[in-house]
């Protein structure tokens, strides 16, 4: 009797496990645009999305999607890359941008293109501010936790669904990635994408 309960509480971690797995996958390849391939002078832009971060240094979840935002960067190796940092000081005297920014620049010596836009406390706001570094870009890469950059990429194509055309994924999914907190990002993430339209729904992969 242990061993079949001992057995069946296994295969129940490991469905809660693949099941959240498989929305975190899902995510990440929902509501891109068209795309375009990789030309030489092609501009690409990635935006990375801050989390709330009221110390003075630069949180746990800041410092992932940081990395995050670097290797997205990194596969557009052929074109002209610029990586948008965005958030505002929420809680704290600093905003994310500027924490993050630092992060990529000193501890991970990233020496390629930076943008800032410091002064989003929403989602939504991140969208609206960050609007005017994507005008020129011909491939825009949103980075965060998949079901957030999800919820980024559907407020892109509310706010300018012309710019949306040109999401492509960002490397912000990786199969293992998060494992132990996939099962509470899979809920978090149904319950903050609540808010999507029918029309975005019906666009999901």
């Amino acid at each position: 009797m242990r061993r079949r309960t001992g057995v069946m509480v296994v295969a129940g971690a490991a469905a809660v496990l693949g099941w959240s797995e498989w929305l975190n996958w899902r995510w990440s390849r929902s509501l891109l645009g068209k795309g375009a391939g990789e030309s030489e002078g092609d501009v690409e832009a990635v935006v990375v999305l801050g989390y709330r971060n009221p110390q003075a240094t630069v949180n746990f979840v800041n410092r992932w999607r940081v990395r995050a935002g670097l290797r997205s960067a990194a596969a557009g190796r052929s074109c002209g890359t610029r990586v948008v940092f965005s958030g505002g000081a929420i809680g704290g005297a600093a905003a994310e941008a500027r924490l993050m920014a630092d992060y990529a620049t000193s501890v991970l010596a990233f020496d390629g293109t930076v943008a800032l836009e410091d002064r989003s406390e929403t989602t939504w706001e991140n969208i609206t501010n960050v609007i005017p570094l994507l005008e020129d870009a011909d491939r825009i890469k949103i980075v965060s936790q998949p079901a957030h950059a999800l919820k980024a990429r559907a407020y892109l194509r509310r706010q300018r669904p012309d710019l949306a055309e040109r999401l492509v994924r960002a490397d912000d999914y990786r199969l293992g990635e998060w494992i132990a907190a996939k099962p509470l990002l899979a809920l978090y993430g149904l319950r903050t994408l609540r808010g999507l339209t029918a029309d975005e729904r019906r666009i999901l992969l």
